[in-house]
């Protein structure tokens, strides 16, 4: 999932350096929500972990 947000990411970064405008920024919600899902994924599995280690 990390992996398809930088992928997002660096096709909005392209995008705009080209000018498409609609195109960068509906990559860069994309990359943002992918990460956030990632992120509360990792935190989710982290402490997941701590509990059963305790």
């Amino acid at each position: 999932m990390l992996y398809y947000a930088l992928v997002f990411l660096v096709v909005a970064l392209i995008a705009g350096v080209l000018g498409f405008g609609g195109i960068a920024g509906a990559s860069a919600s994309i990359a943002q929500v992918l990460f956030f899902i990632f992120l509360v994924l990792f935190v989710v599995s982290l402490v997941m972990r701590l509990m059963r280690n305790v």
